[in-house]
């Protein structure tokens, strides 16, 4: 009787779990819905590493005239201005993970398969980890190790782009163990997003402008401020009685509800601040366009990842690796943040 099979390595198999593995694990992550080739995007996707061979993306900001011009008969020529470009660079790197098998009678003793497994152990493991990259690179979250950092050291949030929960303070080390998460602090760090220099770009998304990513113990303290006026639970209120309303994707992505023209995303991975003198905090941050890069290499995309089977001991084991070559960064020009403003506060946890 003739059988149709397809054994390791099968191109059709590994073509098929190398796009189904990082289209399914961006599906879980939450800020996949935020990135996207445009300028306007939260995480711009450069595809200049994708296209062609190299290992480092430039990228530039033209800042906005600001010359007073010339006015009627007035001599234009020697009064022209200069232009101003400054520029920022990443890098990408390859990142493999693997599972490996016990052996055939280890496999015979389980109900599952262990291909099947591994598939869907390291698509929870991709999901996770750029997450992860993404929130350190943003948060400019301290991080040494780059396999969490998408291959590039974090940047420590400038000194401008920062709101604390209290006006008398100045640090993060510097904040109250009752400085809990506000809402005064996404309305200031909006505020400041629209007057700065350069002014913060709107994310090109309906209904919203920002998105604000807090830990769930800031969401707490939301939620723990019921009874003050302009409180989370009015807020969420006036918006469904408003007729606004959020895709249900989003609610399930770990999106609270709009703002001040803000999304809130809740997310665990949240750094926890590490300098408080008493206490345990985390940064929040609020992101306009272009607040992050990412790019991929070669025969990458964020569609596609390497999918590599493997038999070990005289084809005994069992060995799949998954692995992208890519880097990630937070948009710093002239040693500035771009498009993020952090938000500090106490969580006690």
């Amino acid at each position: 009787m003739a059988v149709t099979s397809y054994g390791t390595n099968a191109p059709n198999v590994v073509k098929l779990f190398s796009r189904k593995l990082f289209r399914e694990a961006l599906k879980t992550t939450k800020l996949a819905p935020f990135m996207g080739e445009g300028s306007g995007n939260l995480i711009q996707v450069m595809t200049d590493t994708n296209k062609g061979p190299g290992d480092k993306i430039t990228f530039q900001l033209r800042m906005q005239l600001n010359g007073a011009g010339t006015a009627g008969d007035g001599t234009l020529e020697g009064n022209e201005e200069a232009l101003t470009v400054y520029t920022d660079s990443f890098v990408i790197d390859q990142l493999r993970h693997a599972v490996r098998s016990g052996g055939k009678m280890s496999d015979q003793r389980i109900p599952f398969s262990v291909r099947e497994e591994a598939r869907l152990g390291l698509t929870d493991w991709w999901a996770d980890r750029l997450d992860q990259v993404l929130i350190n690179q943003i948060t400019g979250a301290t991080q040494s190790d780059l396999r969490y950092a998408g291959n590039n050291a974090t940047i420590a949030p400038s000194s401008t782009r920062v709101v604390y929960p209290l006006a008398n303070e100045a640090s993060e080390a510097s904040i109250s163990t009752s400085s809990t998460f506000s809402l005064f602090q996404v309305d200031k760090a909006v505020a400041r997003a629209k007057t700065m220099t350069p002014v913060m770009r709107p994310i090109n998304k309906d209904g919203y402008d920002y998105v604000a990513f807090i830990h769930p113990f800031q969401t707490l303290a939301l939620r723990q401020s019921a009874g003050v006026a302009g409180s989370w639970g009015d807020i969420t209120r006036a918006m469904l009685q408003g007729g606004q309303s959020l895709d249900r994707n989003m609610y399930g992505n770990g999106a609270l509800g709009i703002f001040n023209r803000t999304l809130l995303v809740e997310d665990a991975r949240m750094p926890l601040i590490t300098t408080m003198s008493s206490g345990t905090g985390r940064r929040a941050v609020l992101c306009g366009a272009q607040a992050a890069v990412l790019a991929v290499g070669q025969n990458y995309s964020t569609e596609k990842m390497s999918w590599v089977e493997e038999l070990f001991d005289y084809e005994n084991q069992l060995g799949v690796a998954a692995g992208c070559i890519f880097g990630a960064k937070k948009s710093v020009f002239n040693s500035i943040d771009l498009a993020t403003i952090t938000m500090p506060s106490t969580t006690n946890e």
